[in-house]
Order: C-alpha cells, then structure tokens, then sequence
C-alpha cells in the first residue's frame, strides 16, 4: 500500500472517533499536509507530516505507516508519531485552566463543578484591597 485517502488515515489512527467526522474536518479546511488545506480524498504517503487543527490547538502527526482499517489504541504509534510542538500543549493547558470564565455562548447553564470553580477562582481574590473610588 503506497497511498491512503487521508479521511481513511486519520480514521484509523483514531485521530477522529468516525470517518465521516474526518471528511467533515478535511472540508473546513481543520486538515493540513505541508501546510496546505486538503480534500478527504488526498492520497498520503509515509513521511508526509499531517496537521489537524482541533481548536484551540493544532496537532501535528507524522505518517510512520499506512493503513485504511481501524486499529487498536495500542497499535497507533506503529502508524504515526505525534510531533506536535510543546508550545502547542501549553496553550491546551492554559484553555484547560481558564476555561471556565471564558465560556462559549450558547453552551448552557455553567454547572454545579463550573460554579465550585469559578467560587474558588473568585475567592483566591481579595476584593478589599482594590481601591474602587478611583
């Protein structure tokens, strides 16, 4: 197997949980090889290092082997290797933590562990010392 569709790839190395979610990616242009946005239908190659934006971050992979069935979750690093810059984790970190005061709009009513932490984030503030006659 020289060439694999990249919507099969990414499937199968469970990069996407189902093919059609893949293709969808691919078609808002959230899927990139060199740089370049590209159709569900672009063949890869071994070597070929594959760019996935999940936002707020952008993974990148590179393609140690191709296949077009899924695997198993202990069979992936046979098949790519995460290259992703530590950069790029730092910024997943700092969404983690912030995330709940900056919520989406439209996500609903913040939950009972969204107001626990939100409490706490509030609490660690000591709003007396702020001089607000200013």
């Amino acid at each position: 197997m020289d060439q694999v569709r990249i919507d099969k790839w990414l499937w199968a190395v469970r990069i996407f949980k189902t093919r059609s979610i893949a293709s969808e990616a691919c078609k808002k242009g959230r899927v990139m090889v060199g740089g370049v946005s590209v159709k569900p239908s672009r063949e890869i190659r071994v070597g070929d290092v594959v760019q996935v934006k999940k936002p707020p971050v952008t993974f990148s992979f590179k393609v140690r082997d191709l296949s077009d069935k899924r695997m198993g979750a202990k069979l992936v690093p046979q098949f790519m290797e995460n290259v992703t810059p530590p950069d790029q984790y730092e910024i997943l970190e700092l969404n983690k933590i912030s995330g709940f005061v900056d919520r989406q709009r439209g996500t609903g009513r913040p939950t009972k562990k969204d107001r626990r932490d939100l409490e706490q984030f509030t609490d660690a503030f000591d709003f007396d010392d702020f001089d607000w006659d200013d």
